[in-house]
């Protein structure tokens, strides 16, 4: 682990998960526990040694620990601590940041994963706005399906159909948009499949529309 030599809780944060990659294995894990191999696949472009290397030096920093899989897996899934929990502020911080920072389109060779659209959604939910809701999400993007489920103005959101049945089902037209801004500026134009609650779909506009510079 690099040392900067200063007493300061900033140089001591960047110690423990400054590394390249570690901040991207803590998104996923933040998300939900994964595989070794989940990690691997998320993270496209991540050499095998460094995905081992940043693994073991977040287990040894107490912030990510191994666990035995929920049935009916097996194996071992990699799962944040609460330590490593307590950083999901920060997280959300940096990719709100972060995405004012983005180009309209991805470049060459980027990709828009479920996690990352996930740790997206909880980036730009708007709890001010959301006092009072209770509403579910489920949203369809080419292969990425993820939910958000609002419940007294709390959000919950994460890859996969989400628990229960969702008030409103959202499909993006065309199936291959290729970032979170580009979403957003469909569903506003009404380029989108409905299913549910019609009337829900202003109200996710509402409480996910990104308050910044691009997305």
């Amino acid at each position: 682990m690099k040392h900067f030599g200063q007493y300061c809780g900033l140089a001591r944060a960047m110690e423990l998960v400054g590394e390249r990659w570690a901040m991207l294995i803590l998104r996923d894990l933040a998300v939900h526990p994964r595989r070794y191999s989940d990690l691997l696949t998320g993270l496209p472009g991540i050499p095998t040694n460094v995905l081992s290397t940043r693994l073991k030096e977040l287990e040894q920093n107490g912030i990510v620990e191994r666990q035995i899989a929920p049935a009916p897996q097996r194996g071992v899934v990699y799962a944040m601590t609460p330590a490593g929990h307590s950083l999901e502020p920060a997280l959300l911080a940096l990719g709100r940041w972060g995405a004012t920072q983005l180009d309209d389109d991805p470049r060459d060779g980027e990709i828009v994963t479920p996690e990352a659209f996930t740790m997206t959604l909880r980036a730009v939910f708007n709890d001010d706005l959301a006092a009072g809701v209770d509403a579910s999400w489920q949203l369809h993007s080419g292969d990425i399906e993820v939910y958000a489920v609002v419940t007294d103005g709390k959000l919950d959101a994460g890859v996969g159909p989400g628990p229960g049945d969702p008030d409103l089902v959202i499909t993006f037209r065309p199936d291959n948009l290729p970032s979170f801004r580009a979403l957003m500026q469909a569903a506003r134009c009404g380029l989108v499949d409905l299913t549910g609650r019609r009337e829900l779909l202003d109200t996710f506009i509402r409480l996910f529309e990104f308050r910044g510079a691009s997305a």
